[in-house]
């Protein structure tokens, strides 16, 4: 079977096709927490539609045991470079957040959190997230959050290598 056709409407966003893994491991940082590391392995691909398909699987870089996990879809409001990043996660979040893509940088943060009842505190109230292609071809991301007791602060930062387009 062949490979569907990309729809020009994801174009923008085309950098970030394929599988990514971290190199090296990403760091955790919160004002609540200890510092961490993580691994993570990264699908982002689409089937035709307006929209990509992404996950986030992260693993415990000397156990390997599963982490964070998180899937969800990219669409692009068509003919601008307004973004809306539509992501569930284990952790019993399902957030939309919305922003732009200028080049290969895309720089989004929450429109709207919402969480299971029985979510533990302090509740993720805000979420801000860069991705960015870097010189050397490899892919970055940064996230940034805010809960019921901390201020925006940057979370987690990863840089992830292409192994597969």
């Amino acid at each position: 079977m062949e490979p569907p056709k990309m729809n020009p409407v994801v174009e923008p966003l085309s950098w970030m096709l394929g599988t990514w893994l971290s190199d090296p491991p990403g760091v955790g940082t919160f004002p609540t927490l200890q510092p961490f590391q993580y691994l993570e392995e990264v699908h982002i691909s689409h089937v035709g539609q307006p929209m990509l398909n992404f996950s986030f699987n992260s693993f415990h870089p000397d156990t390997h045991k599963p982490m964070h996990r998180e899937c969800g879809f990219i669409r692009l409001k068509p003919d601008t470079n307004k973004v809306a990043f539509i992501s569930a996660q284990n952790t019993g979040i399902v957030e939309v957040e919305e922003g732009e893509v200028n080049g290969h940088e895309l720089c989004i943060s929450s429109h709207s959190v919402s969480r299971i009842s029985f979510a533990k505190e302090p509740h993720v109230e805000q979420i801000t997230r860069k991705f960015r292609l870097n010189s050397e071809g490899k892919l970055e991301q940064t996230v940034s959050m805010a809960t019921t007791t901390q201020p925006m602060t940057q979370h987690l930062h990863i840089t992830y290598k292409k192994v597969t387009p």
